[in-house]
């Protein structure tokens, strides 16, 4: 079964002007995310169409626990 989810840009970072509002998971700027992928920070983004670019929901939700656990630790 195939279980991966996508997330978009405005999924991770938000969009207040969306109707409705979609909060962010990474209350950042287009420009800082763009930044840590190029840093290699941040996990590398998938192209899927010409204008369509997307990141595994798996990805970003490792890289937040990972935070997490950074800022906190260890501990959670």
């Amino acid at each position: 079964m195939f279980e991966t989810r996508f997330l978009r840009l405005p999924q991770i970072i938000g969009d207040p002007k969306a109707n409705p509002p979609i909060p962010p998971l990474i209350p950042i700027k287009k420009s800082s995310l763009w930044a840590w992928v190029k840093e290699k920070s941040f996990p590398p983004p998938i192209k899927i169409g010409k204008r369509v670019t997307v990141w595994r929901s798996e990805d970003v939700e490792q890289w937040m626990r990972e935070q997490i656990e950074r800022n906190q630790g260890g501990a959670l």
